[in-house]
């Protein structure tokens, strides 16, 4: 039976719906095809921006961080919002974006490293956002990796992406101003209830992963710390890598994105990441209306990686 459920603290509702993954599909999801010279690969490093920074590994190099060659921002102009006529708020298209290589390898994808080159990843997210964060006029780093065609993503080689910007993102503001409204972080409430329910997937002594009670997307997973952490920075990246490697195996080659959500400077936020697979496009009626239908429950999903299913 399909049911309409509201996210645990936006306004933002999710129509979860089974009976919609049972139609046919007379349309295969396209497979990116890599052609010519990886520009990622070991021996090509000249073939990108001069590289920011690289953990080596035997005379290379382990994962190497560079400038995003097609930025959209640009570290010049005007950061600060201002508003014309009422209606118009524009701002300027200033930051910075950077480009991960998560691995030397052109055949192995994240779900393929080991925990501690996940770890190594991890901590190379850590370091990105501190770092940036020190840059004039930055008020915000997003972080975010796009795996697969229908993630938007263009290049094979296994890499995330950082763009550090001069605002604070919609959505973080918003789940900012939804935390505060609550005398106790809502976030550690959520896992106190998620961590004996039907929707747990995988936990350890630091972290929990579950799918969200209002999934947006089929078999969406959140990662979260289980004690109140708000900085990435703090996180146990080993702990977090052991977690997020189970759940990236069960995954599979499923197209998904996965993002990264701390608190800014002064702020409080329960930090957390999103892994959200991109298997169901969303058609005229999400997009019209904002309500999502998920065709997977989310207590399906959990058993799918329990294994269960």
């Amino acid at each position: 039976m399909a049911e309409l459920r509201k996210d645990y603290f936006l306004d933002r509702w999710v129509l979860i719906a089974p009976k919609r993954g049972k139609r046919p599909h007379e349309i295969e999801q396209k497979e990116l095809h890599h052609e010519g010279v990886c520009s990622f690969c070991p021996g090509n490093e000249s073939m990108t921006p001069r590289e920011i920074g690289r953990i080596p590994q035997n005379g290379g190099w382990a994962v190497r961080w560079f400038p995003n060659p097609f930025a959209a921002l640009v570290p010049e102009g005007n950061a600060a919002p201002r508003t014309d006529n009422r209606f118009f708020t524009f701002a300027g298209g200033f930051g910075h974006q950077e480009v991960i290589a998560e691995t030397p390898r052109h055949d192995k994808q994240l779900a393929d490293l080991s925990e501690g080159e996940i770890a190594q990843v991890l901590e190379v997210y850590a370091r990105r956002i501190v770092e940036l964060e020190k840059k004039e006029r930055i008020a915000y780093v997003s972080v975010f990796k796009n795996h697969g065609f229908q993630a938007g993503t263009s290049i094979v080689h296994s890499h995330s992406q950082v763009w550090a910007m001069g605002v604070i993102p919609r959505d973080v503001q918003e789940k900012l101003r939804a935390s505060a409204k609550f005398l106790r972080c809502p976030y550690c409430a959520v896992i106190d209830v998620e961590s004996v329910g039907a929707r747990r997937c995988f936990e350890n002594a630091d972290f929990i992963a579950f799918t969200p009670y209002a999934s947006r997307f089929n078999y969406e997973v959140w990662v979260l710390p289980r004690q109140h952490v708000s900085r990435f920075e703090q996180l146990n990246v080993k702990s977090l890598a052991a977690i997020l490697k189970k759940v990236l195996v069960r995954v599979g080659n499923l197209d998904y994105n996965l993002t990264v959500t701390y608190a800014p400077k002064g702020r409080d936020l329960h930090v957390h990441l999103e892994l959200l697979p991109r298997v169901a496009l969303w058609g005229g009626f999400e997009l019209g209306t904002g309500v999502i239908v998920n065709a997977v429950s989310p207590e399906d999903a959990a058993r799918f990686y329990r294994g269960e299913l």
